[in-house]
C-alpha cells in the first residue's frame, strides 16, 4: 500500500486512467484505481460496475476507503448494498458505513443511529467477509461519541443473545473493543454501560 499511495501521488487525480486500471483486471492495479479516480466523476452506473467486479476483500475495503465513501452517493448505495446476497457488495455497504463513521465528521449521530440496527442484520451473516464486515462498522459507529458508543454496545449485547454464531461473533467481538478501558477513556466515559 506505501508504494500504491506513493505512486498514486505521482499520477495525481485522473479518471480515464482510473477506469483503464480498473478493466486491466489486475489486483493492485484496481486498489491504484481506487486512489487516483475522481470522485465527483464517480456515478451509480460505474459504482454498481466495480462493485460487480469486486473479487477480494482488499479491494473492496480499499476502494470503499479511498473512493466510494467519497461520493455523494456512498451512504445511499451503503443501505443498498447491506440487502444484496452477494458477500463481497454486502461487504462494501459495511465498508462504507465504517469509513464513513471514522471520516464524515459533519453527519449526524441520527445518520449513523439509523444504520445501527442495519447493521447488526447483517451481522447474523455467517460469512467471514460479512460478519467482519458488521463488527467493523459497528465498532466505528461506537467509537464517534458517548451516545453512539452506548447504541453500539446495547446492539452487540443484542446480538450475544442470536441463535446465529456469526451474529454471537461480532457481539462479542465489538463489545471486547467498545468495553474496553482506553475506547472509554477517549471518549471521556469512565466505564463502559
Amino acid at each position: 500500500m506505501p508504494q500504491l499511495r506513493a505512486l498514486a501521488r505521482e499520477l495525481g487525480v485522473d479518471h480515464r486512467l482510473a477506469a483503464g486500471l480498473w478493466d486491466s483486471g489486475v489486483h493492485e492495479a484496481r486498489i491504484l484505481a481506487g486512489l487516483v479516480d475522481d470522485p465527483a466523476a464517480v456515478d451509480a452506473a460505474q459504482m454498481e460496475r466495480w462493485v460487480a467486479d469486486f473479487d477480494a476483500w482488499d479491494v473492496c475495503d480499499q476502494v470503499c476507503m479511498n473512493l466510494f465513501r467519497r461520493s455523494p452517493l456512498a451512504y445511499g448505495k451503503a443501505v443498498e448494498w447491506l440487502g444484496r446476497a452477494e458477500p463481497l457488495v454486502k461487504r462494501a455497504g459495511l465498508a462504507l458505513i465504517a469509513v464513513q463513521a471514522v471520516h464524515d465528521k459533519r453527519a449526524g449521530d441520527e445518520r449513523f443511529a439509523a444504520l445501527v440496527p442495519r447493521v447488526a442484520a447483517a451481522a447474523d451473516d455467517e460469512r467471514p467477509l460479512v460478519r467482519k464486515g458488521a463488527s467493523w462498522a459497528l465498532r466505528q459507529i461506537g467509537k464517534r461519541n458517548p451516545p453512539l458508543n452506548a447504541l453500539a454496545i446495547d446492539a452487540a449485547a443484542a446480538l450475544r443473545g442470536r441463535p446465529g454464531r456469526g451474529a454471537r461473533w461480532v457481539g462479542a467481538d465489538v463489545l471486547r473493543e467498545l468495553r474496553d478501558p482506553r475506547v472509554q477513556a477517549r471518549l471521556g466515559r469512565s466505564a463502559a454501560t
